[in-house]
């Protein structure tokens, strides 16, 4: 590849940052641009191997990107594939890693999403579409509990709720249909059968017809150790995990097949990763949901993972797959890495903004030890949280996954600021 590609990561948070990071140690050294990015991300690029992020300018992304000479966009968040950006840029020439609008409604509709799990025939738990809480009630008769009520649309993490009883239902499907807590995301939901075991995030990187899977991770949703509280868009993650013999070749021929199957049978335009939110069950693995993009912060635990060494870099992979073809992956067979997210008081319901984060600044980073900025915004030459998840403190490790955590926790502890939230059990609990 030339030493003059241009890539353009989309996004601001941690996930993109972590994208970001990986991208400038590659030793293809691609100049690396961001639409927004943040201060924290490319402050903490400078040191790098390679020159630091650069902000993309321009009066529109559309423009921008075509004034810069961009070579190959990357689109971390969700809501730019939801709003056909994907889409928009190919239509201008511009290679792009990142599913079409009709591929992001995977993830845009979770009812859209069940219709694909069903056509495609692979486990999942069964379910009503609803829109009131009197359907919701009704229909809640035919499971037992806890019951599971998902948004339709997009919610940042924060459209599902699992409650244990009749009455917490109630109270859900009220904030969804009645309050509109969620706006016309919730105007719409999936009432699902609750599937007992445990979860797997499993991620792959395909073309729309065939998929290179990426090593398994282990996400914790709630908020508080145990698995306690509310759910989150994702308190930390471990990767890769042991799962038991068999079980991913049984998931990439039983789920991940004949999804990707289908969608090539649909003719819908996949460019991209596609998350399965996997539930282990007794009858084997069933699908919870799709991601159309890297999971957050999964992605923050898988990107450290590739061995640039012995295969492609990831400018490489992208650029592959943007192409329409699947790269072969090495994967560091001995490396583990860990993801602890730090969030702000009040998260997930009314995370506090503008809270300094005083040793942020003075953070010794290393290649094994490090922290992302997820929600960080630079007031008068101090760091403050400006979002729900703030900080990602990373942990890697070539000796063992107790040693990853270990880095992860002390990189956390070093950058904690007044009212800072974060779980213990990072990697403890299945």
């Amino acid at each position: 590849m030339s030493q003059s590609c241009r890539v353009l990561v989309i996004g601001q948070g941690g996930r993109e940052h972590a994208i970001v990071r990986q991208l400038l140690l590659g030793r293809d050294a691609p100049e690396v641009f961001v639409w927004p990015g943040s201060d924290g991300m490319f402050e903490a690029t400078a040191g790098l191997r390679h020159a630091a992020a650069q902000r993309l300018v321009g009066a529109s992304l559309i423009d921008a990107v075509l004034e810069q000479k961009i070579d190959l966009v990357v689109i971390g968040p969700e809501q730019p594939l939801a709003d056909g950006i994907a889409d928009q840029l190919r239509a201008k020439g511009v290679l792009v890693f990142g599913p079409s609008k009709d591929g992001a409604r995977l993830e845009s509709s979770k009812i859209y999403a069940k219709e694909i799990m069903q056509a495609a025939g692979v486990l999942t738990a069964r379910s009503f579409v609803v829109d009131s809480v009197e359907r919701t009630l009704a229909s809640a008769r035919e499971f037992k509990p806890p019951y599971v009520l998902k948004a339709d649309g997009l919610a940042a993490g924060k459209g599902v709720f699992i409650e244990k009883t009749l009455a917490g239902l109630e109270q859900a499907a009220r904030a969804l249909f009645e309050q509109r807590v969620l706006g016309d995301a919730g105007a719409r939901a999936l009432l699902e059968e609750f599937s007992p075991g445990y979860e797997v995030s499993h991620l792959v990187l395909t073309n729309g017809k065939t998929a290179v899977a990426l090593p398994p991770a282990r996400d914790h949703k709630r908020l508080l150790d145990g698995d306690q509280g509310p759910n989150t868009g994702g308190m930390g993650v471990v990767a890769p995990v042991s799962l038991p013999e068999g079980l991913l070749e049984k998931i990439e021929r039983d789920i991940v097949a004949p999804v990707v199957s289908e969608l090539d049978r649909r003719g819908i335009l996949f460019r991209g990763v596609l998350y399965f939110g996997l539930m282990i069950t007794s009858d084997g693995p069933s699908v919870l949901e799709f991601n159309t993009r890297f999971g957050d912060p999964e992605a923050q635990a898988l990107m450290p993972l590739l061995d640039e060494g012995r295969g492609p870099t990831w400018t490489e992979a992208f650029m592959a797959i943007a192409q329409g073809e699947v790269p072969r992956l090495v994967w560091n067979e001995r490396r583990k890495v860990a993801c602890v997210v730090m969030a702000a008081e009040g998260y997930p319901d009314s995370p506090l903004k503008g809270v300094a984060i005083p040793k942020l600044k003075e953070l010794n980073q290393t290649t094994a030890s490090y922290v992302l900025h997820a929600g960080t915004e630079k007031r008068g030459g101090e760091y403050v949280t400006n979002g729900g998840r703030v900080l990602n403190a990373v942990g890697v490790s070539e000796r063992s996954l107790d040693d990853a955590l270990a880095r992860a926790y002390d990189a956390a502890e070093s950058v904690r600021w007044a009212g800072c939230q974060l779980r213990k059990d990072i990697g403890r609990t299945v």
